[in-house]
């Protein structure tokens, strides 16, 4: 563990999570997610960042250098599905589009409880849609995302994979992927998680899934069918409430024959991807899911 890792976790549990823990208001959510990750946020040297509609929404489109014509990364913001943006992960993505060489997609999808799902998952359809219209074939599209985003990415796969389309491949940062947090992490993990809390995330699940239930395959894509899958990368922390999300994810992939690799660190926050820039262990985690991207689009 580095000492910027020691520190940042210190940092975290003293700070953000009473933050989280206290604030149940959407609207109070989105204003503290952004204030209190704006320190956080290391946008790379020299990147493009474009303001475009995708698929009828608002999206960023953020490159560094260089990037593939014919190849994209499809990008969904974490946040509960009641907050977070594009232009807050432009420095996660940005560092993705500079280590991977591909230009990065991220959608302002509907939030939730004024727009539960599956309103994000029909604007992450939207966006697809869009990206397929303009020309990019579903085999050279990366699908990636974290936290709700990841469990959003995963509930695209699974449509996509009932059309027949499947993209190249899925790439998720501690997904969430169970909101009826039957996982054992959610009890086991109080204590280590600096971050969430399972009251927080109990709150998140009802706000996101509206009326339906915990365990529809529509909102928990634990519970989805994937056939024929394409390969998956899921990296996540041992210490997280999420932990389970992510493995019994694995598992549920795995048994539809799909080709599934999970990175399991041992200390690091949820989604400390976001991170990079000031954390040794974000930059490590993204240099692999570029690696991945590029492997699955056979660059």
């Amino acid at each position: 563990m580095s000492l910027q890792l020691r520190i940042l976790n210190l940092i975290l549990r003293a700070g953000a999570k009473r933050r989280v823990a206290a604030t149940t208001d959407p609207l109070r959510v989105r204003r503290e997610m952004a204030r209190g990750t704006s320190w956080a946020i290391v946008p790379p040297r020299g990147l493009c960042l474009l303001h475009r509609r995708c698929g009828g929404m608002p999206a960023l489109s953020l490159r560094v250098g260089q990037v593939a014509h014919d190849a994209v990364v499809l990008y969904l913001h974490g946040g509960g599905y009641v907050s977070g943006s594009p232009f807050m992960y432009r420095g996660l993505a940005g560092r993705l589009s500079r280590l991977s060489g591909l230009e990065v997609i991220v959608p302002d999808y509907r939030l939730a409880p004024e727009h539960p799902l599956p309103a994000a998952v029909d604007d992450a359809q939207a966006a697809w849609d869009d990206l397929v219209a303009k020309g990019y074939a579903p085999d050279r599209i990366i699908l990636a995302g974290d936290s709700a985003g990841g469990g959003l990415a995963f509930l695209l796969l699974a449509r996509l994979c009932a059309a027949g389309t499947p993209p190249a491949g899925v790439i998720a940062f501690s997904p969430w992927t169970d909101l009826s947090g039957s996982g054992e992490s959610y009890r086991e993990n109080v204590a280590t998680d600096v971050i969430l809390t399972p009251a927080r995330i109990r709150k998140c699940s009802e706000d996101a899934r509206g009326e339906l239930a915990s365990d529809d395959p529509s909102v928990s894509p634990l519970f989805a069918n994937f056939e024929a899958p394409p390969p998956v990368l899921i990296q996540h922390s041992m210490a997280e409430l999420l932990s389970d999300d992510s493995l019994s994810m694995a598992e549920r992939l795995r048994s539809f024959g799909c080709d599934v690799l999970v990175q399991s660190w041992p200390d690091t926050p949820h989604v400390w991807q976001f991170f990079d820039g000031r954390l040794p262990e974000a930059r490590e985690a993204l240099e692999d899911a570029a690696q991945a991207a590029r492997r699955m689009l056979k660059m």
